[in-house]
This record gives C-alpha cells, sequence and structure tokens, in this order.
C-alpha cells in the first residue's frame, strides 16, 4: 500500500498537507497572515529551546510539557517530540495547543491521537478571547501567530481583560495598535511561562520586524517591550533570511524568552543575524524560495548555545568572488586573505545590556516671548512668575537610558537653544530594538577617480547616440 506509514512518515505528511493548504490558500485568497511554518525554522526553533537543558536530554523517564497557542497542524509540537525522542528515547513531552481553523485543529487532533496524546489538550478556538488552557503553565513554548493580522474582532474581550485584571491578566503590560496582534500572543505566552521556582520556562516565538520598534515611548508596544526587558526575560532575538515562508517574502524573527536564564546571561540580550545563512531551495513554493540547511541551524544554535559575540568572515579572491565563509568567534583571528583578495567582516552575533535598548523622551520647552521680546510669565498657582513654554518651539529628544540626561541636554541642546528646559513631568520611557542598525556595515564609495572614469564613459556614449540620432 503506496500511503502506509512504513513508506510515508509524519513528516511527508506534513510536507504534502501543507502543499495542499497553501494552494487552497491561493485560491481562496486567504489572510496574509494564515502562513505555515517551514520545518527548518521549527527546527531551528526546537534546537534553541532544548540547547541549555542537559537534563531534558539526558535524565531517563524525564517528564516535560509543551504548548502552541497557535498550533495549526501540530508541526512544531510534532517535531519539538522528534527531537527529544531522538536525543532522549526515555523522555517524554506532553503536548498542549489551540487552533482557530476548524481543519488544521482536526488534522491537529488527528496527529495527536496517533502520537498516543491526550487529545483533550487540543482546543478549538481564538486563544486571545477564549483561553483554551485557562489558569495552566507550561515547561517549554513555541508559536509563530499571524503576522500583521488585525484584532478588531477579538477588541472587546481583549480590552475588557487588560482593563478589567491588568497584570493579573495576560495583557497587563499594555495593547498593541488594532492592525497587528502578534504581541498580543507574546502577552499570552508569558502568562503561561511555568514559574522559575517551578522549573522555569522558555518559549520561541516567530514574529515580523514591526514588534522590534513600533510605537514610541509610552505606546502599547513599547510597553510591552519595556516590560520582557525590565523583567529580564528576552533571551535571544534571531533574524531568518527572508523568503523564508509560503506566502510572505518579509524579514522575520525568532525571539527566545526565558524566566530561567544561565547566570552569563542575566540582564543581556544576544542578537543573532543569521539572514545570510540559507540556500537556494531546487523549486520554489509560492513566496518560498529559500531554506536553512542542517549546517545554517547547526551554526546558530552553536552560537546561541555558547553565548558569544562573533563575526562572519566572507573570503574573496583577486577578482571579488566568494570562496569561503567562517565564523570568527570574539577573540579568535580571521582567517589570512587569499593573493589579491581580502576578507571581509560582518557583525553576526552581539551581546547587549537589557538597558541598552531603553530611553527616555525628554520635552523640550522654550520660552514664550511678546511682540517686544519680553519673556511671558505665569501669573498664578505653580506658573506664577515661572516664564510660560511656546508650543510651536516646543521639542523632543531621545535620551538613552545609559546616558545622563543633565549631561546629554547641556552636550546636544543648550548650545542651539541657551533659553530651553525640561519638562520633566512630560517625560516618558521607552524601548526599542533597531536590530539592523546594530548590524549595519559601513560600505566605504568607490574612488572618486573610478567614479569620475564611468561618468566620462557614459557622456561618451550618450553623445555618439545623440550624434547618429542628428545624422
Amino acid at each position: 500500500m503506496a500511503g502506509h506509514p512504513d513508506k510515508v512518515d509524519n513528516n511527508q505528511m506534513g510536507l504534502a498537507f501543507e502543499e495542499l493548504i497553501r494552494k487552497f490558500a491561493e485560491i481562496s485568497n486567504e489572510t496574509a497572515g494564515e502562513h505555515f511554518t517551514p520545518r527548518e525554522v521549527i527546527r531551528l526553533m526546537v534546537n534553541l529551546l532544548f540547547v541549555e537543558d542537559d537534563d531534558v536530554l539526558s535524565k531517563p523517564g524525564v517528564v516535560r510539557s509543551i504548548y502552541d497557542p497557535t498550533a495549526g497542524t501540530g508541526g512544531m509540537l510534532s517535531i519539538a517530540e522528534e527531537y527529544l525522542r531522538e536525543h532522549n528515547p526515555q523522555g517524554q513531552l506532553t503536548m498542549s495547543g489551540q487552533e482557530l481553523n476548524p481543519e488544521s485543529y482536526a488534522i491537529c487532533k488527528a496527529d495527536m491521537l496517533i502520537k498516543g496524546q491526550d487529545i483533550a489538550r487540543i482546543i478549538q478556538g481564538n486563544t486571545l478571547s477564549d483561553d483554551g488552557h485557562h489558569g495552566q503553565t507550561f515547561d517549554y513554548m513555541l508559536s509563530n501567530p499571524p503576522f500583521g493580522v488585525e484584532w478588531k474582532k477579538v477588541q472587546k474581550e481583549v480590552q475588557d481583560e487588560h482593563t478589567r485584571l491588568g497584570h493579573a491578566g495576560r495583557f497587563g503590560p499594555g495593547l498593541p495598535r488594532v492592525s497587528d496582534g502578534s504581541l498580543l500572543f507574546l502577552m499570552h505566552l508569558l502568562s503561561k511561562m511555568r514559574p522559575w521556582t517551578e522549573g522555569g520556562c522558555r518559549f520561541g516565538i516567530v514574529l515580523n520586524g514591526s514588534p522590534l520598534f513600533t510605537g514610541g515611548a509610552g505606546s502599547g508596544e513599547s510597553e510591552i517591550r519595556r516590560h520582557v526587558l525590565e523583567s529580564d526575560l528576552v533571551e535571544a532575538i534571531i533574524a531568518l533570511p527572508t523568503d523564508m515562508f509560503y506566502n510572505t517574502g518579509i524579514a522575520t524573527y525568532v525571539w527566545v524568552l526565558s524566566n530561567k536564564k544561565p547566570a552569563a546571561r542575566a540582564g543581556k540580550v544576544q542578537l543573532i543575524d543569521a539572514s545570510s545563512f540559507w540556500q537556494k531551495m531546487r523549486k520554489s513554493l509560492g513566496s518560498k524560495r529559500k531554506e536553512m540547511g542542517d549546517r545554517h541551524i547547526a551554526d546558530v544554535t552553536r552560537l546561541f548555545g555558547a553565548f558569544v559575540e562573533a563575526e562572519l568572515a566572507t573570503v574573496l579572491d583577486a577578482e571579488g568572488k566568494e570562496v569561503a565563509r567562517e565564523i570568527v568567534v570574539a577573540g579568535e583571528q580571521p582567517p589570512a586573505a587569499p593573493d589579491g583578495g581580502k576578507v571581509k567582516l560582518a557583525p553576526l552575533s552581539r551581546i547587549f545590556d537589557n538597558k541598552s535598548f531603553g530611553y527616555r523622551t525628554i520635552t523640550v520647552e522654550r520660552p514664550l516671548r511678546d511682540e517686544q521680546g519680553n519673556l511671558v510669565l505665569g501669573q498664578r498657582g505653580k506658573a506664577k512668575g515661572q516664564p510660560q513654554p511656546d508650543s510651536s518651539l516646543r521639542d523632543t529628544e531621545n535620551v538613552p537610558l545609559a546616558e545622563d540626561l543633565e549631561a546629554y541636554f547641556a552636550r546636544e541642546v543648550k548650545p542651539h537653544a541657551p533659553d530651553a528646559w525640561i519638562d520633566h513631568e512630560k517625560t516618558k520611557i521607552g524601548y526599542e530594538i533597531p536590530f539592523n542598525r546594530h548590524f549595519y556595515v559601513f560600505e566605504p564609495p568607490r574612488p572618486l577617480a573610478e567614479i569620475d572614469a564611468d561618468l566620462r564613459e557614459v557622456t561618451a556614449r550618450i553623445q555618439a547616440m545623440l550624434t547618429e540620432l542628428a545624422a
């Protein structure tokens, strides 16, 4: 029988199903957020979850729980179980999940049934408005929530929980804008973390770029980032290659959060730029044109597990063609350049203090003056006798948390506006993670003589063409 489990394993069936779903989604023009997680991305995330937990991989009979609030057909849960069985055949993973789409839910439940799991732990419904695992916590969690999908349909329930329960509920830190609900899933996962006193939790979530920086100081997004960074929950953020998902080519990031950080990671965040870690697929699947190979996954896992800063050395020959790549850990010597060639170094793994992503948005006021240029003073209350601010001259500045506010003001503002002052009552704290800025490598422009020679050549060609036209 061609379709027997002995001949076609779960992984192959999963891939076949995902290809069918992708085709149907294209026909029915489903939401941009309805996408499926490539197997190699799940494998990377599972590696990152387990790499620091030797006891899970070594103790016979160990039992751990894992949860996916956007379970789809159960791919993330299945690959996590495969990983554990491969490294610890006596280990056991109890799987829980929730899924909105009824077809995906049915397939996930069937897969769990085949695996001998308790299918009562797989719930159908909207995770945000109707938590199917209320009050439960887990050892590990994985999620790939919809990218950039609005949450208007569940806005009333979510806002009600935020207002009524605050930090006792799931959405205490803040609410993102209605146009993108992915950070709601992040907060949902935070509420499901097994407490540190009971062994703690680590989870991985795939997000697009906007949760890193969208929203200024005091906004919902910034307050959520502030919460996870000030609570020291972010272990690492890994940039994936573009064109990795079946129906979107946008940049994506894996966030790894934990309430059981090893001592070396305390107060730190590791950023890894794995956007160049890909190989071209033999055949594209919709928008998916790239995949991460085993070596790429192993390299990222090693960088995360070792918690080191590193650079990527690209070796170029005399003609500028790439001949080799090598990861150079901080303190190591980069490879030597071949004759006439060169070695380009680019940051690959960087480690920052949590505080380095924080800033204060200060309001800089300038005095209001009358037509004669005299200061306008307040007439009553606290403002009596004080210069009044001119709202048309009001400005804001972002000052890094690590920098002294008065020193910054004296250096950056006072020389240009000696009469300015800070309205401290309007100061707001914000957090953003400008990922690309930390990995930007300045490429010096070509020599001027070279550019001039190119321009002369192009000009001569245009003149020749004009002469021909005139003739």
